[in-house]
């Protein structure tokens, strides 16, 4: 079933999704200074390309400078990517078809929001 649901995800948010968020990933490992986003945002690339069986977890070695990232992060691009993975999840959720494709996008929040000491593991 995951698998399924992968594939539909894919064609219709999926890939998008990982686009944009490889591309924000390679501009930022291009700039020497924000190469600790970048890395984040490839993370989330390829979990929002293959998002159903996978799941968020805190890494605990993650320290202060994780904290001061994830902080930075919130401020600058954070709130407005889970609002739009919100908005779009919610929106989704509207047909009965796509609630499943609305959950997803609801999972990419957290992520969205605070990227640094994150893991992605499969569930």
């Amino acid at each position: 079933m995951t698998v399924l649901l992968n594939l539909i995800w894919l064609v219709f948010a999926g890939f998008w999704l990982a686009l944009g968020y490889l591309i924000a990933g390679i501009v930022c490992c291009i700039l020497v200074v924000t190469i600790p986003f970048g890395l984040a945002s490839l993370r989330i690339a390829r979990y929002a390309l293959w998002p159903f069986g996978r799941t968020v977890t805190d890494r605990r070695d993650a320290g202060v400078p994780s904290v001061l990232g994830n902080v930075l992060w919130l401020l600058l691009a954070g709130w407005w990517i889970a609002l739009c993975h919100l908005v779009t999840g919610l929106l989704l959720c509207i047909t009965i078809i796509g609630i499943p494709l609305g959950v997803a996008n609801i999972k990419l929040v957290p992520v969205a929001l605070v990227p640094l000491g994150r893991e992605i593991v499969p569930t």
